[in-house]
């Protein structure tokens, strides 16, 4: 079995930014000639996110909506008080750091329209991303 480690740069320009990082991620699975196994992609930030959805400009933008609904960026908060983010942190709380894909036949299995996204809620920032390959 091999393991090959992959660490990925992703630069948002916004405070909140949904940022599409499925190439990015299908790169290092080619790269990595890893035939089958999974796909870990972490993410070690405390202010961003994961999800997976379909990529189209206006579910982009109904996420962005979502989270000022969920979590105002204008909000009374504790955290705010030493860091003007406690609202990034909160939003990271309710995403994924982490998401596990399968590999078959060399590709990254993914649904029809499934996309991977990082969420940024504290750009503009550079985020790194590991993308580890196990398999054979």
């Amino acid at each position: 079995m091999k393991v090959i480690t992959k660490e990925l740069t992703i630069t948002s320009r916004r405070r909140r930014e949904v940022i599409n990082i499925t190439s990015h991620i299908e790169s290092a699975v080619r790269e990595s000639g890893i035939r089958n196994g999974i796909a870990l992609v972490f993410l070690p930030h405390a202010t961003a996110g994961l999800f997976a959805n379909e990529d189209e400009p206006r579910i982009r933008r109904d996420y962005e909506g979502l989270f000022e609904r969920l979590v105002p960026a204008s909000g009374n908060y504790e955290h705010n008080k030493i860091d003007n983010n406690a609202d990034a942190h909160l939003l990271a709380s309710l995403f994924k750091q982490f998401y596990v894909l399968p590999v078959i036949n060399g590709e990254l299995v993914r649904g029809t329209w499934q996309e991977v996204f990082l969420a940024d809620f504290d750009g503009p920032r550079t985020r790194n991303v590991v993308v580890v390959i196990i398999g054979e």
